[in-house]
């Protein structure tokens, strides 16, 4: 195989209570030793373009990508925000996002070791959002000569197929199900590949695990990681990371967030060989354009200046809640920061039955539930890979309103619980994406809930909200700090 020298390309995409957590090396067709593998790739591997060192300052030519905000890039191009709006005069004051496709000059401070400027796969085909709405991962998979076309496990309480499986993990971590299988495909043969050995099975991403072992587990363990990556890098505090050997890696200042999560995943499951080709335009973005197309014709899905619609405090207005947790995460164990956490007025802690139930925080359809959650469509298209969705967890099963129910800001959802994930007491976790693509709660566009704006703290679920001159304060063990004041009082 020929590996073809990577060609620098800027892309321009068309503009477009308590605490919670909701919860093998690559199989090759013939059995190579190691050692002729590890020696072929080092010899074909030929080295990307680097950058020039920059002086002090100076400023490069930077078209805006789908989700580019300017703390993120003022930390992947070492400068600061006010210098790039010294050189953008154009960009608002109250920017959030900026528009894909706006040309800039972004000033520059050189970083020794910059990585490859080859991007993998845009964003918008990372997230589970339109690009996905029309995909269906069964009859994909259904058509399949590959393991992955007769493969089923235990998962989630019952007998999984491998499209019951990706679709679950791809809607509760909103990674697409075709970034799942494609990388399905290029570390474990799912497609190309008759048979999948119990060993390779047991680490089939090649995440090398004592508890997330099986396709389910692995796939989970993996866009659990692949989020922490892609929304890092999003707010600018992923820029390095380091390679087996201890090679340091700086993602190019250019570069989008699909493309270092893939390049960070990749840096801990492989050898240093292995990772550039899986890096390179013969390895993962190759997989994934053979199985599903070309995935930069797919247009960006984050606009610029995107702004939340008007939300409401998840309960009744003249109840008095208390803030039990400050940003954190959405779904899984790492970044990003998108979920707020509230738990109901009571005389008691911990786990109880709650009489008070959560409301809809703005008009929309229930689309999705399951164990302790709740997804509420703000849009109407009765999918919440487009537009609008807030996620709830923890709503308890008994009470909750159906699938299909359309509600207004205010009316009742369900009771709140320590159902679904794990809990310490009875509360609601909710968080907000658009288009597939989770949103942080104390970001450029913030989770604002009836003029309350959060603050993070210095650790997840620490910090506060605040409103004009009050401030509440986060805390799983709440008390008269922690209480949501009623308006008026």
């Amino acid at each position: 195989m020929k590996i073809q020298k990577a060609i620098y390309i800027l892309v321009m995409i068309i503009l477009t209570v308590s605490a919670c957590s909701p919860s093998t090396p690559r199989t090759m067709i013939l059995p190579t030793p190691v050692e002729e593998i590890e020696a072929e790739l080092a010899v074909e591997i030929t080295p990307f373009p680097t950058r020039p060192a920059y002086e002090p300052g100076e400023l490069v030519d930077y078209i805006a990508q789908t989700g580019d905000t300017l703390k993120g890039l003022a930390a992947r191009f070492n400068t600061s925000e006010e210098e790039i709006r010294r050189a953008n005069p154009i960009i608002p004051e109250d920017a959030t996002t900026m528009p894909p496709g706006m040309p800039m000059e972004v000033p520059i401070y050189y970083r020794p070791l910059w990585g490859t400027p080859h991007q993998i796969i845009p964003d918008a085909v990372f997230v589970n959002g339109p690009d996905a709405a029309a995909f269906d991962a069964s009859g994909f998979i259904a058509e399949s000569e590959g393991w992955v076309g007769t493969y089923s496990a235990w998962a989630f309480s019952g007998t999984r197929t491998a499209g019951e499986i990706v679709d679950y993990v791809g809607f509760n971590y909103s990674v697409s199900p075709k970034m799942l299988l494609a990388l399905l495909e290029y570390m474990g043969g799912a497609f190309s590949q008759p048979y999948l050995s119990p060993l390779h099975e047991r680490n089939v991403i090649g995440l090398e695990s004592n508890y997330w072992t099986g396709v389910y587990l692995q796939l989970s363990y993996a866009a659990n990681l692949l989020n922490d990556s892609f929304y890092r890098w999003r707010t600018g505090e992923l820029v390095e990371f380091e390679l087996p050997d201890g090679t340091l890696v700086r993602p190019d200042p250019w570069q989008n967030a699909a493309t270092v999560s893939l390049q960070h995943l990749f840096s801990q499951i492989m050898t240093v060989n292995e990772y550039h080709q899986a890096i390179g335009p013969d390895g993962f973005s190759q997989t994934y354009e053979t199985l599903f197309g070309d995935p930069w014709s797919v247009e960006a899905h984050i606009p610029g200046s995107l702004r939340q619609p008007t939300m409401q405090l998840p309960f009744e207005t003249d109840k008095v809640w208390a803030f039990t947790g400050g940003p954190h995460t959405g779904w899984g164990s790492m970044a990003p920061w998108a979920a707020l956490d509230f738990a109901p007025p009571s005389a008691v802690t911990g786990c109880f039955p709650s009489s008070v139930p959560t409301t809809a925080v703005a008009d929309g359809v229930v689309v999705r539930d399951g164990a302790g959650m709740l997804v509420l469509d703000l849009d109407g298209d009765n999918d919440e890979r487009t537009g609008w969705a807030v996620f709830y967890l923890h709503i308890a099963d008994e009470g909750r309103v159906p699938v299909g129910t359309v509600v207004s800001a205010g009316d009742p959802l369900g009771f709140p619980s320590c159902e679904g994930g794990r809990s310490t007491g009875t509360h609601i976790h909710i968080a907000r994406k658009f288009n597939g693509e989770w949103v942080e709660a104390d970001g450029p566009v913030p989770f604002v809930l009836s003029g309350w704006r959060p603050m993070r703290g210095d650790q997840p679920y620490k910090g506060w909200l605040v409103k004009e001159d009050v401030l509440v304060l986060a805390s799983d063990n709440p008390d008269g700090r922690s209480m949501i004041p009623v308006d008026g009082d």
